[in-house]
C-alpha cells in the first residue's frame, strides 16, 4: 500500500512507548512518508513542535500519563494537521479536540493510510 499522491510527505510523531513509537514509524514509511521527528514524552514534543517543519503529526493522547493537549495546541497554532492515537476510545479525547480524527489502538497499516490521506486533503 502507498499514500496516492501525498508520497514524501513528513510526519512528527509522539508516542511514549517506544515498541509502539518504532512500529508506527516503519508504518508511516512503509507508506511512502518520512518521519520528521519523534518523541517520548511531553515536554520532548513541545519543543520539537515548535522547532520542526512537518506536514502531519500523530500524537498519543496519553504521553506518559500527561494529556497531549498543550502539543497540540502548538501543532493547531502552525495550521498543520494531526491525528490523535489513543487506546481510550473518543471519549479519550482532549475535549477541545473531539472533532479531530483519532485512531483507535492498535490500528492496522491500512487504517493508518486513509486516516492520514484524509487528513492531508483536509477531511
Amino acid at each position: 500500500m502507498t499514500a496516492t499522491g501525498l508520497s514524501g510527505r513528513s510526519v512528527f510523531l509522539v508516542e511514549d512507548e517506544v515498541m509502539i513509537r518504532m512500529m508506527v514509524a516503519d508504518m508511516l514509511e512503509e507508506l511512502g512518508y518520512k518521519v520528521a521527528a519523534e518523541a517520548g514524552d511531553i515536554s520532548e514534543a513541545m519543543r520539537l513542535a515548535q522547532s520542526t517543519e512537518f506536514d502531519l503529526a500523530i500524537l498519543d493522547v496519553n504521553v506518559n500519563g500527561r494529556v497531549i493537549s498543550p502539543v497540540a495546541d502548538v501543532i493547531m497554532a502552525k495550521g498543520c494537521p494531526f491525528i490523535f492515537a489513543t487506546g481510550y476510545g473518543s471519549s479519550g479525547l482532549p475535549e477541545q479536540y473531539r472533532d479531530r480524527p483519532a485512531l483507535q489502538k492498535p490500528f492496522q497499516l491500512e487504517a493508518l493510510g486513509k486516516t492520514i490521506e484524509a487528513a492531508l486533503r483536509g477531511g
